[in-house]
């Protein structure tokens, strides 16, 4: 036993030497040499935000909407440069329309009660929104309406921000982010003007290889496009393995290529008096 014993001890006092050695004298040298040629070394950086966002994620997963909204605003206010900032505006993006496109509670939702002589398109024209909105918001499965029916109306004032480089279009809501989608695809002329201030002039969808109206059979499953003032810039669906043409239409020959759910949601959301902002 007393060899066991002698070749601890051995262990432990060299060992001992070995560790102070390299933090005490190696380090040091390999932090100077570093420093003269130029070279900083990777040191592990603790993101302080972390719980921050992981309590605002937590509230998300509880169905706490409203909470994990205020939540995840404050987290982008303070932390703006966050390892987790652009997983915080996903989650923030997916939080903002979770509920506005529900029945969810909320400050900045109106309650109406259907009136005889209400239609659909009146409704929204009366509380200044748009006839998907009022659907999607109140989970109607057609435009009509029966008398004595409460809906959540909301009033939005949307405009888009698209970045071509960055190929994000980024919807806010009185100049707020509100969320961002991916483009996939652009498509568009080599002479771009560095910063092109547009609208949206036109919103459409295509089924079987034809133009469907709003409010007809058709128009449920159909594909959604978003025309811009600004000559060639559709927002359309790319095409997928499964979808060769959705809608039975080919892509315009310019424009920018989404995600056939994602133009299917922002066509729900914006109007013919929508603002748009394009830039490199």
């Amino acid at each position: 036993m007393k060899w066991l014993f002698a070749l601890l001890l051995a262990v432990v006092i060299f060992g001992s030497a070995a560790f102070f050695g390299y933090h005490i004298i190696v380090k040091p040298e390999l932090a100077v040499r570093a420093e003269k040629s130029g070279e900083v070394p990777d040191e592990p950086r603790i993101d302080s935000s972390l719980p921050e966002f992981q309590a605002a994620a937590k509230l998300r997963e509880e169905g706490k909407l409203a909470d994990a909204r205020v939540a995840l605003t404050a987290y982008l206010q303070k932390y703006p440069n966050a390892p987790r900032a652009e997983e915080a505006k996903d989650l923030l993006g997916d939080v903002n329309i979770a509920i506005l496109l529900s029945k969810y509670p909320s400050p900045e939702k109106e309650d109406y009660v259907v009136k005889s002589g209400d239609v659909l398109a009146r409704v929204a024209n009366k509380m200044k929104t748009t006839p998907e909105l009022i659907m999607r918001t109140n989970n109607l499965s057609g435009t009509m309406l029966r008398i004595g029916d409460r809906l959540l109306i909301s009033h939005p004032q949307f405009s888009l921000f698209i970045q071509r480089k960055a190929q994000t279009v980024v919807l806010l809501d009185k100049g707020v982010f509100f969320k961002r989608y991916k483009v996939q695809t652009v498509k568009l002329g080599p002479k771009q003007a560095p910063q092109i201030t547009t609208k949206v002039a036109e919103i459409f969808a295509w089924r079987d290889g034809k133009r469907v109206g709003f409010g007809t059979k058709e128009y449920v499953g159909s594909f959604r496009w978003i025309r811009l003032a600004a000559p060639g810039y559709y927002l359309y669906p790319e095409p997928t393995p499964n979808m060769a043409e959705p809608g039975g239409v080919p892509p315009p020959p310019t424009g920018l290529g989404m995600a056939a759910a994602d133009v299917e949601e922002l066509s729900g959301l914006v109007n013919s008096k929508t603002a748009v902002t394009i830039t490199d």
